[in-house]
């Protein structure tokens, strides 16, 4: 059965939130604080903007059937003059690691944000030890332009930098 990526919808929620948890909860890639409660997960992860917004913004699942296997957000970087350069954040869920979605998730966000009308995509906390990540953002044409030491407290390796990663849209 093929995995597609459509936009969210609320009743995905407990399956996003199963990913959620379980990617966060591991502690290796997002700096996420392990006492927020779902609503405030929910606020942070699920976004959409209206028709005309100058900085659109989107939360999308991958699907498999109707299984979540992943899920991604995507808006600005950063507010006002800083609104032309978009971020996003993904997370896959552990079945289904290694079997493409991260990169179909990434691609479509891409084309989103581009046709959205961002001039570039950023992501500002790229964990060091997440190779896995690091070598496909690379691989879609992402640089790192500067790395944070010590910026991200590893439960297994310690202290690792956060990489800023950054690739034009146009």
């Amino acid at each position: 059965m093929p995995t597609t990526v459509r936009a969210f919808r609320d009743d995905d929620w407990p399956q996003v939130l199963a990913i959620i948890r379980e990617v966060a909860g591991a502690g290796t890639t997002y700096a996420m604080d392990p006492s927020w409660t779902e609503a405030q997960l929910r606020d942070f992860w699920v976004t959409a903007s209206s028709p005309g917004d100058a900085t659109p913004s989107t939360t999308v699942v991958a699907v498999t059937g109707d299984q979540v296997v992943g899920t991604a957000r995507s808006g600005a970087n950063r507010p006002g003059r800083g609104g032309h350069v978009a971020t996003a954040s993904f997370m896959v869920a552990g079945t289904a690691r290694g079997g493409g979605v991260g990169r179909l998730l990434a691609t479509h966000v891409l084309d989103w944000a581009a046709q959205s009308g961002y001039r570039a995509m950023q992501f500002n906390a790229v964990v060091t030890t997440n190779t896995a990540a690091v070598r496909l953002w690379q691989d879609l044409g992402f640089a790192i332009v500067g790395t944070v030491p010590d910026a991200f407290d590893h439960p297994v390796h310690g202290l690792v930098g956060l990489h800023v990663m950054h690739r034009p849209l146009r």
